[in-house]
């Protein structure tokens, strides 16, 4: 440990001690509340909530709060918190992160500041990995919330829209990540505000918090649409790189995840495709099918970066080894990959709406976490987030054996090797818990334990519906027991009679992964509670750890070894380049996740201001005013635009003038010669455009417009902000090659996503101006209520639909020409 992780260490020594001295004064009302009637412990959260009310704090309740939850949990769960659980507790209260091994008790330590946290009425979050986890707790802690008068929700996949809406409502709610996230994006595309389903994002308590606010972070959630493009591009792109030559044809550089055509490939693409300049602007969109293509045939394997199942391509979490549900990699990858595999490809959607997961938690008034491993992303908390990470002792001294890696020279020698271990361990009875990285691994594993007849149990992608039976036996006698990746499994491994005896719960990892944290986590399900238990990797040089990261150093120590092939070697020098070759990796994804957010960043303000405009949009309020300025705002532009200085009247663009006020406001107008400035000019036209707004008034009453310009507006903002996210994705696919010319390619999205936003924002009070202005009322009566009015959208009519003018095309109308471009980017391009 160096200086600076000393230092970190002693610092975190003296904060738990600071913790533990409040933990003493909740344990010292032990006595006082176990003499509670029920009545008396449940009518605390009444007194609770009446002392907030007169001013006190969450802090100020935060002894008494946490000794009432643990002695309602004695009495309903039959579980008191520990004094280890009271520190973890506080440190969430802090909106910490609180780094807890392995089956100390997480899932109850969350009950504490939950209650706490929920006594304001404002909504507590409990963020789990997965929809049964969310639904275990929710259920097996809801029993001790209910007692003390607290209700609680459940958010998982496939509610209806009451149940949704009810569970937010509640003072705890659990769920998942993924479902909250979708939520808050679709609450920012309702047309009503009763349509929203979530409050105000208070306090969130992320379990596996180093799984949802690290790993998960690369990708971002995203709501989409069909798009329009066919899929037959994506077939003949895969069947060409499939005639390629490696090395000849391309190149691939497994180290950095990378992969190009050499000038060959280019060649044979262009003959291929009957085409002189692969490079040309307007093959881009042939370029990229390729690249993805030659991306998804060297770089994505089947069984460890995805599964097929049902002709369906589903995406395995590298860090978790489950399912993404619903996420689908992006920018036409998935769907290469679809062609890959020979499953129906499907159309590349258009995103309507997306958030990466770090902006979204980052909304919450307050954010914490748990999770048994944190320690090593401890910066990366500290730098996105604003979140310490404090380690919390464990509650009984911990005796797990960890020894020292196993490193063989050949992968074949490692499997010999581990085989072996695996028999001596389960000849005496010994449980041994199997980790790998990927399901492939998993499966060849399986497959030759088969063959020595060796009984096991398979937990991975594939195999996950009897994940929480297959982990809760995973500690008896006998059992073999082999995984994917272990996060998030929560459900504790529980040694049987006699085990204790033979040394607990054997650990044996086949590979190191790429992150640290994965390791700790495999480690961490052995020695739970004082348990004894050990740990063993086992190592090979051809793994890709050491292949791509451990260097020539590591090729040449193992060249002049004269061991058999499943013979480890032990070199203190092995392990130090194991770690910092994850280090190294640690730090590049660190790297990325960071790259991924500073553009996110980007759009993050952009978004806050389109939501923002929504809501208030959404709560009924008077948007007249807007309305107004945004009249005024056209108008003036119109006139600047086409005016020169004051005195030179005779050089001003009447005919201009005149085709964008007709154009925008249905307005036919001529000027006479005693207009002598922009201000007289401007005001006569504005006096023009008002006295026809004001019988638009006439015609559908002040109520009716009130209520048509809000539902203008929302469709208006809605059409330009979806069209503005896919422009704004296309700008940051190209936008890395700006680096060439020595510009910051973030810089570069930052200033031009600026400029687009901008001229978005005009666009939108262009058409909102221009659709109400078209309106006209149609006399087919429908008995529908205002907010069925829609704005030429083919939809049915409602009672009085505002239709628009079909003889002057819009700039977001399709071009006349049949191009299938909007009149905008077509032959509008050059329209003033």
């Amino acid at each position: 440990m160096g200086l600076l992780g000393a230092v970190a260490k002693s610092l975190d020594t003296k904060e738990i001690k600071k913790l533990e001295k409040t933990a003493d004064k909740i344990e010292a009302l032990a006595d006082e509340y176990s003499a509670l009637s029920d009545e008396d412990l449940q009518h605390k959260t009444i007194e609770f909530k009446e002392r907030l009310s007169n001013g006190e704090t969450l802090d100020d309740l935060l002894v008494e709060a946490f000794a009432t939850v643990r002695e309602a949990s004695t009495r309903i769960l039959g579980l008191r918190h520990f004094k280890v659980q009271l520190i973890g507790g506080i440190i969430l209260h802090q909106g910490n992160i609180a780094e807890m091994k392995t089956g100390e008790g997480k899932t109850l330590m969350a009950t504490l500041p939950a209650y706490l946290n929920a006594l304001d009425g404002k909504g507590v979050h409990i963020v789990t990995v997965n929809d049964y986890l969310a639904k275990r707790d929710s259920e097996w802690n809801g029993k001790m919330f209910n007692f003390l008068g607290l209700n609680v929700g459940l958010i998982v996949h496939g509610l209806e829209f009451e149940e949704k809406k009810a569970a937010y409502a509640a003072d705890i709610t659990y769920g998942t990540n993924n479902e909250f996230g979708f939520d808050y994006l679709r609450d920012n595309m309702v047309t009503e505000m009763d349509e929203m389903v979530q409050r105000d994002l208070n306090y969130a308590i992320v379990d596996e918090v180093d799984s949802i606010l690290i790993d998960e972070a690369r990708t971002p959630l995203i709501i989409s649409g069909s798009g329009n493009e066919s899929t037959k591009r994506y077939y003949d792109a895969n069947a060409f790189i499939k005639t390629l030559k490696k090395e000849e044809d391309y190149a691939v550089d497994e180290k950095e995840k990378t992969c190009n055509l050499t000038e060959k490939g280019i060649a044979k693409a262009e003959r291929a495709f009957n085409i002189e300049n692969l490079s040309d602007i307007n093959n881009m969109e042939l370029q990229h099918h390729i690249n993805q293509a030659l991306r998804a045939n060297t770089l994505m394997f089947r069984d460890r970066d995805y599964v097929v199942r049902d002709g369906e391509v589903l995406i395995v979490d590298e860090f978790t080894g489950r399912i993404m549900e619903g996420r689908r990699y992006s920018e036409g990858l998935h769907q290469a990959i679809e062609a890959k595999e020979g499953v129906k490809v499907e159309r590349e959607s258009v995103t309507l709406a997306t958030i990466t997961f770090q902006n979204y938690f980052r909304m919450y008034n307050k954010l914490a976490g748990m999770t048994g491993t944190a320690k090593t992303e401890e910066e990366e908390f500290k730098e996105i987030y604003n979140m310490n990470v404090l380690q919390v002792p464990t509650n009984k001294p911990l005796i797990r054996e960890d020894m020292r890696d196993a490193v063989f020279t050949t992968k074949k020698g490692k499997e010999k090797a581990i085989i072996n271990e695996i028999k001596e361990r389960h000849d005496k009875g010994q449980p041994i818990l199997v980790g790998t990285i990927a399901i492939e691994d998993s499966e060849r594993l399986s497959k030759l334990l088969k063959r020595e007849g060796i009984k096991h149990s398979v937990l991975n992608a594939k195999f996950h519906e009897k994940e929480a039976e297959i982990i809760a036996n995973a500690g008896q006698m006998g059992t073999v027991t082999i995984s994917t990746n272990m996060a998030g499994r929560g459900t504790d491994i529980v040694l049987g009679e006699g085990v204790k005896e033979l040394g607990g719960l054997h650990i044996l990892g086949t590979e190191r992964h790429e992150s640290r944290r994965i390791d700790n986590q495999l480690r961490g399900r052995s020695g739970r509670q004082g348990d004894p238990g050990s740990s063993q990797f086992f190592i090979s040089l051809e793994d890709d750890l050491m292949r791509l990261f451990g260097g020539e150093r590591i090729q040449n120590f193992a060249s002049k070894t004269n061991l058999e092939e499943d013979e480890a070697l032990e070199s203190r020098m092995l392990t130090r380049t194991i770690e910092n070759a994850q280090k190294q990796i640690e730090g590049k994804n660190f790297g990325i996740r960071k790259y991924v957010l500073q553009y996110d960043d980007v759009m993050n303000k952009q978004r806050k201001v389109i939501y923002d405009q929504r809501k208030k949009v959404l709560k009924g309020e008077d948007v007249s005013d807007a309305i107004r300025e945004m009249i005024d705002s056209i108008i003036d532009n119109i006139v600047e635009s086409f005016t020169t200085e004051e005195h030179f009247t005779d050089n001003w663009n009447y005919d201009k003038i005149k085709e964008n006020i007709f154009n925008i406001f249905d307005i036919k107008m001529e000027f006479d010669s005693s207009i002598d400035s922009k201000e007289k000019l401007k005001d006569i036209i504005k006096e023009a455009v008002y006295s026809l707004y004001k019988k638009k008034e006439e015609e559908f009453s002040t109520q009716e417009l009130r209520e048509l310009e809000r539902l203008v507006l929302l469709r208006v903002v809605d059409s330009n902000w979806m069209e503005h996210i896919d422009n704004m994705d296309q700008l940051k696919q190209g936008i890395n090659l700006r680096a060439y010319g020595q510009v910051d390619p973030v810089q570069a999205y930052t200033k031009e996503g600026f400029g687009m936003f901008e001229e978005m924002n005009e666009v939108i009070k262009e058409d909102t101006v221009k659709y109400l202005f078209h309106m006209e009322r149609v006399e087919e009566i429908v008995n529908e209520a205002p907010k069925e009015m829609y704005v030429n959208d083919g939809e049915e009519p409602a009672k009085k639909k505002p239709v628009v003018n079909k003889n002057k095309v819009g700039r977001n109308d399709p071009c006349p020409c049949g191009s299938g471009k909007k009149y905008k980017k077509c032959c509008g391009r050059n329209q003033n």
